[in-house]
């Protein structure tokens, strides 16, 4: 059969697209897992024309992605454009938010909804639609029987990773630097494991698998890091550390395979601060960059997150990544709706105190499926869902509207445009140039979106009409 596998452009108002663009992993791997039919990959963040794709490819099956709250709109947009111009194909959604919410996609456009992990629910799909079975018979689906939806029955996660197909980076017309961290370019994503153990209230991941924790053997991560080109991975676990034993024999199976690249990791601060030797063991197969989702600067704030760490594990994190002068440091925080002038000044000070490299600052996101959903969904101001972009606050603000957003910005302005942080970055910068690893439009790309961050205006102009009307401060916490 002939299967188009759409990535709608991400959605949201401001978001963070300038500095990361990350290929559409999850549709890859769907591929991998419908190699038998001939399928087409179409990346609308890349400026793709889905009309003039559809009427050439001409699909038997849509299916396409949303896995983040903000992109809803745009995923039910590109729902519609299919069905008005293929009404025989069938329409798919999938995702984390579609298995989470899968009420919000549930429209006359979209004839199915996939929950969980789709590799198998859409082979078995398509598979069956190829030979005319009823779609009731497949396990994972939500379809529309008597005009009300109808859930075909949960289906058990693979068991054994190791024995996913490996994802179809080949589909797609990918030019050099299409995606992108930040000015890493050419950049790659590589799965290692599906899950996360612990509970924060923001993160829906842990609900989409279900509690649990997987893993790829350090042999299947070989595996696929060989068969990649690109000199950036960003491993995409939530939490790469969380088996350590694993962790140090994947940098030894590097080390001793000889696959030079530079890595990024998503790591917890606790982790780094107690198992230093597994930093140093792969700084020295090319670990280059940590994410660490820090998220608040007092015990208070990490136990209202239920984050399960520490201020002092934290520091200890920093002591230890100070070790080394080359990885650098995207440190998360994240900045509740409730927050007073006192509680802004107090993160900025503990930020510019740890010394972290390329701070991100977010806004407290109630998102569908999360703890915090439940707890604070009768205090949204909006259900736009392009204000659900970690940047837009859609809870009401202890300060106005307007001073909230005064204060936010400031955050990173007191990060990036203060003068002494300006020249820090500036030696790295020139010789980035002059090596060649990005072109001055890439910088003035990710020059022009911290200008906008440092901007309040920037969040004023798309804020909801609600949230101004309550530009009143409200006095309520949030968590």
């Amino acid at each position: 059969m002939r299967i188009m596998l759409i990535q709608p452009p991400a959605g949201g108002y401001l978001g963070y697209e300038r500095l990361v663009k990350t290929e559409p992993l999850g549709l890859e791997a769907l591929a991998g897992a419908l190699r038998r039919h001939e399928v087409a990959l179409v990346d609308l963040r890349l400026n793709s024309r889905l009309d003039s794709a559809l009427d050439k490819f001409k699909p038997d099956v849509c299916a396409i992605s949303c896995s983040f709250t903000m992109s809803v709109p745009s995923a039910l947009e590109c729902a519609q454009l299919v069905r008005a111009r293929c009404p025989q194909a069938l329409v798919v959604v999938g995702g984390v938010h579609a298995s989470i919410a899968p009420q919000d996609l549930m429209q006359s456009a979209v004839d199915v909804v996939v929950k969980g992990e789709g590799e198998a629910a859409m082979a078995e799909l398509v598979d069956a639609l190829e030979q005319g079975r009823d779609l009731s018979e497949v396990r994972g689906l939500y379809l529309v029987r008597d005009g009300r939806p109808f859930f075909t029955g949960s289906r058990p996660p693979v068991d054994d990773l190791d024995q996913l197909p490996l994802p179809r980076r080949d589909l797609g017309a990918r030019r050099e630097g299409d995606y992108y961290f930040n000015l890493w370019r050419p950049f790659a994503l590589v799965e290692t494991a599906r899950g996360c153990p612990h509970r924060c209230v923001f993160c829906s991941v842990w609900r989409f698998y279900r509690g649990k924790v997987r893993y790829k053997s350090p042999e299947r991560v070989g595996e696929e890091l060989s068969q990649i080109e690109a000199p950036y991975v960003l491993f995409t676990d939530d939490n790469f550390l969380d088996d350590i034993p694993r962790a140090k024999s994947i940098a030894a199976l590097i080390g001793a395979k000889g696959i030079r690249k530079s890595y990024a990791m998503q790591v917890r601060a606790d982790d780094v601060a107690q198992n230093p030797e597994v930093i140093s063991a792969w700084h020295e197969v090319g670990l280059r960059h940590v994410l660490i989702g820090f998220e608040a600067s007092t015990n208070e704030g990490l136990a209202n997150l239920a984050k399960g760490t520490s201020i002092e594990l934290a520091e200890e994190a920093m002591a230890v990544l100070r070790r080394f002068g080359d990885i650098g440091v995207t440190g998360s925080f994240i900045v509740d709706p409730s927050f007073t002038k006192e509680d802004f000044a107090h993160l900025r000070s503990y930020v510019e105190r740890l010394g972290i490299s390329s701070p991100q600052f977010t806004v407290l996101t109630p998102l569908p499926g999360t703890v915090l959903y439940q707890q604070v969904k009768d205090q949204l101001v909006t259900k736009d869902y392009q204000l659900f972009d970690f940047l837009h606050t859609v809870l009401p603000t202890r300060l106005g509207c307007a001073e909230f957003y005064q204060e936010f910005a400031g955050l990173y302005r007191a990060a990036y445009a203060k003068k002494q942080n300006l020249w820090r970055r500036l030696p790295r910068l020139v010789l980035g140039l002059a090596a060649r690893a990005y072109t001055f439009s890439q910088l003035r790309g990710v020059i022009q979106t911290f200008r906008l961050v440092c901007d309040p205006d920037t969040y004023l102009s798309s804020c909801a009409e609600e949230q101004l009307a309550l530009d009143i401060p409200s006095g309520a916490g949030h968590v």
